[in-house]
C-alpha cells in the first residue's frame, strides 16, 4: 500500500478514563474513550453540557490528565507533545489582551518561545491574511467585532504554525450569521493549511457542515456512543445543509444524543 494513502495517527485514546476527585465524591468526566484521530481529520464532539467532549480536548492539550488508559499525540505523550509545540489551542472566549494591538496578541506566543523579530513579523503578517484579517494587525480588540476577535485568536493559535488546531466551542457565543460566516472561513483556512483539527461544538448543523467525522459523546460518564464519518465533498458550500445527505447526517447525530440521554428514564 501507498504509504502516503495511508491513515496517519495523530491523536490515539485507548481505554481513556479521567475521574475528577471532589467534595462530594468522585465525578467521572470520561469514561472507557477509544478514538483515534488522522493526519488532516476534522473532527467535531457534540454533545450535552457535562459529557466530556470540552475535557478530552483538554486532555489532548496536557490541561488535564487521564486516571486511565492511554493517550498519544504525535506517538509522544500529552505533556510531550505540549513541550514540542504540537498544536494551537483556541478557546470559546477570544482572551486577546486589551492593551495589546492585534499583531502584538498574535506575536505574544512567538515572543515567548524566542522568535526574531523579523520572523515574527512574517508569521503575523502571514496569519493575519489567512484569517482575512490583512490590514488590522495594529487595531485593539475592541475595535474589531466579535467574530474578528475570535478570527485574531485563531490566527494567534495557528502563528507557530502547529500541525494540530484545538477548537472549544469557538463560535458558540455569535449570532448565526456571523457563526455561519466564519465556519465557510474555517472549511477554507482549513482547506488551504491541511491542518488537524479538533472542534468541540453543541450545534449539531455546524458539526456536520465543518466535520470528515462527527463524535457524538453522552454524560454520566463521558463516553462516545457514535462516531460518524461524513459523506459529504470536502467541497461544502452554505446550501448543502438543505441537501438530502446534510439532513440524513443530522439525524442520526441527533439520534445518537437522544440515545446518550437514556440515563434519564
Amino acid at each position: 500500500m501507498n504509504s502516503e494513502n495511508t491513515p496517519q495517527p495523530v491523536v490515539e485514546a485507548r481505554q481513556l478514563d479521567l475521574t475528577f476527585e471532589t467534595n462530594d465524591g468522585p465525578v467521572h468526566a470520561l469514561k472507557d474513550v477509544n478514538l483515534t484521530i488522522d493526519k488532516g481529520d476534522f473532527v467535531s464532539f457534540i454533545g450535552p453540557s457535562g459529557c466530556g467532549k470540552t475535557t478530552f480536548l483538554r486532555c489532548v492539550a496536557a490541561l488535564e490528565t487521564p486516571t486511565g488508559g492511554t493517550l498519544s499525540v504525535n506517538g509522544m505523550s500529552p505533556d510531550e507533545a505540549r513541550r514540542q509545540r504540537a498544536y494551537g489551542y483556541v478557546f470559546q472566549a477570544a482572551g486577546l489582551y486589551p492593551w495589546r494591538t492585534i499583531a502584538r496578541n498574535i506575536k505574544l506566543p512567538l515572543e515567548i518561545m524566542g522568535y526574531s523579530r523579523s520572523q515574527q513579523d512574517e508569521r503575523v503578517n502571514d496569519v493575519l491574511e489567512l484569517v482575512d484579517l490583512k490590514g488590522f494587525g495594529g487595531k485593539y480588540p475592541w475595535q474589531l467585532s466579535g467574530g474578528m476577535q475570535q478570527r485574531a485568536s485563531i490566527a494567534r493559535a495557528l502563528a507557530f504554525d502547529a500541525d494540530i488546531l484545538l477548537m472549544d466551542e469557538p463560535f458558540g457565543a455569535l449570532d448565526e450569521i456571523v457563526r455561519d460566516h466564519l465556519n465557510e472561513q474555517l472549511l477554507a483556512l482549513w482547506a488551504r493549511t491541511g491542518k488537524t483539527i479538533g472542534f468541540v461544538t453543541h450545534s449539531i448543523p455546524e458539526a456536520v457542515y465543518l466535520s470528515t467525522r462527527i463524535v457524538v459523546m453522552s454524560p454520566r460518564p463521558g463516553r462516545i456512543t457514535d462516531v460518524i464519518e461524513s459523506p459529504l465533498p470536502k467541497e461544502r458550500p452554505l446550501d448543502i445543509r438543505d441537501t438530502p445527505e446534510f439532513i440524513e447526517v443530522a439525524h442520526r447525530v441527533r439520534e445518537g444524543l437522544r440515545a446518550g440521554h437514556s440515563y434519564d428514564d
